[in-house]
């Protein structure tokens, strides 16, 4: 059994979508990180960096904060949605730091500039949109020829970059200028266990492209 601490976004999403895939059971606890949960010592104490999404383990005594580490733990731990293959093994790695160091971070800072903050500073709009543009044509050429990030199945690598190409209307981000990533994001949508862990721990439905 894994406890979840997690809110309603594209991180989190990531981890509730994983535990769904994997079927691994499961416990949600909520951290409303518009009102400050995250800042409790209880949670702290779990996740240092006082950012959610966390795990604790409860058959292993394993607590984890961090996504991507989470995601490379729950693939270790089941043996799926990761390559036993040393050269597919690594370029899901690869893959899985570069929206942890990319896609994430600057799709971030375009919901907060362009959908929370818009106006507040125009040069941070333009830099930050231009960037996110440029990480979605990374991604549609990529996707060109391929079903999935690395090769033919469906990995964490995958798992870790849907849920920040979920929020493309925060992002003003038109899919269909980006056809194969439109195809892709459309092709996982689909997944029932995509669809149940998006709605963790908030009942919302995936947003599809008009």
């Amino acid at each position: 059994m894994i406890d979840l601490y997690t809110w309603a976004t594209p991180n989190g999403r990531k981890i509730s979508i994983a535990l769904e895939e994997l079927g691994i059971p499961y416990t949600v606890h909520p951290v409303n990180i518009f009102e400050g949960q995250q800042n409790e010592p209880e949670f702290a104490a779990i996740s240092p960096n006082r950012k959610i999404p966390a795990i604790v383990d409860r058959e292993t005594g394993i607590q984890l904060m961090e996504s991507g580490a989470i995601l490379l733990y729950l693939a270790d731990k089941t043996g799926r949605l990761m390559s036993c293959k040393k050269r597919q093994y690594w370029e899901i790695v690869e893959w899985l730091m570069w929206q942890m160091a990319g896609l994430g971070p600057m799709l971030g800072q375009v919901h907060h500039f362009i959908r929370f903050n818009k106006g507040k500073s125009v040069y941070a709009e333009e830099r930050y949109l231009q960037e996110a543009r440029r990480l979605y044509g990374v991604l549609d050429r990529r996707l060109a020829e391929r079903p999935y990030i690395v090769g033919d199945e469906y990995s964490i690598a995958d798992i870790s970059a849907w849920p920040w190409v979920s929020r493309f209307e925060f992002q003003t981000i038109d899919l269909a200028e980006f056809p194969h990533v439109l195809d892709w994001y459309v092709r996982i949508a689909q997944r029932p266990a995509v669809q149940a862990g998006y709605s963790i721990p908030v009942q919302e439905s995936v947003p599809m492209p008009a």
